[in-house]
């Protein structure tokens, strides 16, 4: 069975998608009609824009989303997932590319919580950091005897667990798992605490939009990041999306799961070979490859 996943951000590089343009009018149609509706240049920032332009977040999670989804669309009959996921933003690449969610109506979600994520970040001075070598459960312990906000965020893969939270709580929460075994406890280059409660504003406002917004049941299971299990179910997918963004992402689970529903094969739609790696690291039998057209 073929396991389809889709990048988070991070995944976003100088060129990105500027293949996809040149190989297909459909693809172009995409990328003009994605800049209509953003009202910029997506593609220019994407095709030819710095790394410091990119990782604007209003700029990265739609690009990211544009690259996978476009690309998805590109691959005709070649796209036939048994499964999907996709890594916090990538769900939204997953739920369009699998017919869940029109393209137009998935950008202007995407954008949306993009810049609702951008103005939660700006509330609260927060960040993120990632524990490597050390187990779940016991980076969970330690962040919950610190005074402050800080929460395990994205569950990657294991030994790779990334922690969020306000920046003091942060800080002293990389102190306390260094001393306690961490291999490193290393703070990301990101502009807040996403997955955590601190993304809360963000929530409310990404909740009336996902609420409004009409998604149909997928082509095929979507083992969505909050419960690391599959579902079809349309209501399901929207409560589940609007959770989301406080809620960690259980991608160690979520692959897991795919490899005991059957998957034998995994497939990554969009830029880089970020999940190939987690999926090596969780069982390094399987195989994986990046979508082509």
């Amino acid at each position: 069975m073929n396991a389809y996943v889709f990048p988070g951000q991070g995944a976003q590089f100088s060129g990105m998608g500027k293949d996809l343009y040149n190989y297909s009018e459909e693809a172009k149609r995409h990328f003009e009609m994605a800049n209509e509706i953003l009202g910029f240049e997506i593609s220019k920032i994407m095709f030819e824009g710095s790394d410091e332009e990119l990782k604007q977040t209003n700029v990265t999670q739609p690009a990211i989303f544009l690259h996978s989804v476009i690309l998805a669309k590109t691959m005709d009959n070649s796209f036939q997932p048994s499964m999907a996921a996709g890594h916090s933003l990538g769900e939204f690449s997953a739920l369009v590319a699998c017919g869940a969610m029109n393209f137009q109506d998935g950008l202007k979600l995407v954008a949306k919580r993009a810049n609702a994520m951008q103005k939660a970040c700006k509330a609260v001075p927060s960040t993120m950091a990632a524990v490597l070598g050390m187990e779940d459960e016991e980076v969970e312990k330690i962040c919950e005897k610190v005074d402050g906000i800080v929460v395990a965020a994205n569950y990657n893969c294991p030994g790779q667990l990334v922690i969020s939270g306000e920046i003091k709580a942060v800080d002293e929460a990389c102190e306390k798992l260094t001393a306690a075994g961490a291999k490193r406890a290393l703070k990301l280059p990101v502009g807040g605490a996403f997955h955590s409660p601190l993304m809360q504003p963000a929530r409310e406002e990404l909740a009336k939009a996902i609420e409004n917004t009409e998604i149909k049941s997928p082509l095929c299971p979507i083992y969505q990041n909050v419960v690391a299990i599959g579902i079809s179910d349309p209501e399901t997918i929207k409560q589940n999306l609007v959770d989301q963004l406080t809620a960690p992402v259980r991608w160690t689970q979520t692959m897991q799961q795919m490899i005991a529903d059957g998957a034998s094969k995994f497939i990554e739609v969009g830029p880089g070979k970020v999940l190939q790696g987690l999926v090596k690291k969780v069982d390094r039998s399987f195989e994986t490859e990046s979508a082509t057209v």
